[in-house]
């Protein structure tokens, strides 16, 4: 149910819903909601890339110690 001042959540977009979601904390900016990645379709195969200006990026966070034989050699 919704009021007036409200939209029901079924009347969103994903994408709307994704930056209501991003931009409701008290501290959030119109960056929080930015896209961090970029999906592609190629032949039938879905292809999913990290924007090379993503904030948050996966793998190792700051100050995690890798293990040497772990990581890629060149």
């Amino acid at each position: 149910m919704s009021t007036p001042d409200q939209t029901p959540d079924d009347a969103m977009t994903s994408e709307e819903k994704r930056h209501d979601q991003l931009t409701s904390a008290p501290d959030a900016t119109e960056a929080d909601a930015a896209p961090r990645i970029e999906v592609s379709e190629h032949d039938g195969n879905t292809r999913i890339d990290i924007l090379p200006d993503a904030a948050v990026r996966p793998g190792p966070g700051p100050g995690v110690e890798t293990d040497v034989d772990d990581a890629p050699q060149e």
